[in-house]
């Protein structure tokens, strides 16, 4: 599979979280700020490639020849635990007001189903080691963007003249329904 192909679809015509729907609930969360927004998503990138790798790893090394394939979600989750963990130690100790401005989303990071996701994903593809980076990678950025997007669009909502029924969830949902509409359109572009 041609590895520009996994880039567009990735990022674009079929986004993780506005095309597949997963991820929804930190989307929804921290998408509030653009700092916050953009401190979210350099840690799924680093979560999601890294959980690509070692679960890549596993998922074949360990896994498949040992006839442990039914053991796939448990581990996988187990590997993405430990790296939410990693991901926090470093934050905290590197960048604590990014670590407060995240607040319960960092550990929410854990049970974010795009990043379980992305890992199934390359293992129902039979993505190769290269092309299970260069998915999650572009799944993870296609996620960031869409984050980002929201926040900015969020921030813009929250100075306009808006009616008090559509204030808060109701607008957002709205807004998150038109981005998801403007990224289907990316579709049929690439065929995989």
């Amino acid at each position: 599979m041609n590895l520009m192909a996994i880039i567009f679809v990735a990022i674009l015509a079929n986004n993780i979280v506005l095309n597949q729907f997963l991820g929804i609930c930190p989307y929804i969360g921290v998408s509030r700020r653009i700092e916050t927004s953009l401190g979210m998503g350099m840690a799924v990138i680093f979560v999601m490639t890294m959980a690509a790798i070692v679960t890549w790893i596993i998922y074949n090394v360990l896994l498949v020849p040992l006839d442990l394939i039914y053991l796939r979600t448990i581990a996988f989750i187990l590997v993405i635990a430990g790296l939410v963990q990693l991901v926090e130690t470093i934050l905290k100790k590197t960048n604590p007001t990014l670590f407060r401005a995240l607040g319960i989303y960092l550990p929410l990071i854990t049970t974010n189903c795009a990043i379980l996701g992305v890992a199934l994903l390359n293992v129902q593809a039979g993505h190769n080691i290269i092309q299970t980076i260069v998915y999650a990678i572009a799944a993870a950025i296609g996620f960031t963007i869409a984050l980002i997007v929201m926040a900015g669009i969020r921030e813009r909502l929250d100075l306009a003249n808006i009616s008090s029924m559509l204030r808060g969830a109701a607008v957002t949902l709205v807004t998150a329904g038109i981005l998801s509409l403007a990224f289907m359109g990316f579709k049929g572009i690439v065929t995989l």
